[in-house]
């Protein structure tokens, strides 16, 4: 009977870990820790949008940053002065360590100046992505 007790609790804690994972995953929000932070072209190797700014963080086994460099490079085609970069992590570690980048892949929606004002870790939705990009212009 301790087994069946044990298993079911189990059962439950990985679910609510499960649902609380995948309402946060992908979601485009504003960290505080991102407030203030200013990216230029010399960091992210390519020149800022005029507008707003796109910047993928993938590595190289990670599936889901195929579909989310898709999905960006959509909504970059779509949105007149909006650029798309793509940045592998394993190749720009220290970078990775300033913005506190935890999993790939990660988004950072900057505004024409280069300030971060959303961040999305996960894939995102295009509706969220271009919602994001409603605020940084």
């Amino acid at each position: 009977m301790t087994g069946l007790v044990v298993c079911v609790a189990v059962l439950l804690a990985a679910t609510a870990f499960g649902v609380l994972h995948g309402r946060r995953s992908g979601r485009v929000r504003v960290r505080g820790r991102d407030d203030g932070k200013r990216l230029g072209a010399a960091e992210l190797g390519g020149e800022l949008g005029e507008r707003a700014t796109l910047v993928q963080f993938s590595s190289a086994f990670c599936a889901p940053c195929r579909a989310t460099r898709r999905i960006l490079g959509e909504v970059a085609g779509m949105v007149p002065g909006v650029t798309h970069l793509e940045i592998d992590a394993e190749d720009r570690l220290t970078l990775v360590r300033e913005l506190e980048i935890l999993k790939t892949p990660t988004v950072l929606v900057l505004d024409a100046e280069g300030r971060v004002v959303r961040r999305a870790t996960g894939q995102p939705r295009k509706a969220d992505v271009i919602a994001a990009l409603g605020e940084a212009v």
